[in-house]
């Protein structure tokens, strides 16, 4: 009984339980089995980082404000966030890694650095 490999259908030579007659068609196989998954995190994980850099770039000093209008006009994007911590207080962090953003009144943000 012969075998042929699921990518490329070639004969298989080996091992009774290889699966294909070589790495890069292993690889290839398995690329495509799960490129539609790794679409999904590849966007969200540019979107986060994204955040991050932004937030970055606004708090150089590990603590200051800003306004809704400038993270929106640099593309930040509210819906992703990594963490949320909530104080005894009460009050409500959104953490991008270790940077952070309080809302405040008015349309300003407090931008904070977890240590």
């Amino acid at each position: 009984m012969s075998k042929t490999c699921p990518e490329c259908g070639d004969k298989i030579v080996g091992r009774i339980d290889k699966k294909f007659c070589s790495d890069g068609c292993r690889n290839a196989y398995n690329n495509k089995l799960n490129k539609d998954g790794k679409n999904l995190i590849r966007n969200i994980n540019n979107r986060l980082r994204k955040n991050w850099r932004i937030l970055e770039a606004l708090n150089p000093d590990q603590k200051t404000k800003t306004t809704r209008t400038k993270l929106i006009e640099k593309g930040f994007d509210f819906n992703y966030f990594t963490s949320i911590y909530t104080t005894k207080a009460g009050t409500i962090y959104y953490f991008v890694y270790d940077q952070g953003y309080l809302p405040l009144d008015n349309d300003f943000y407090a931008l904070v650095k977890r240590q």
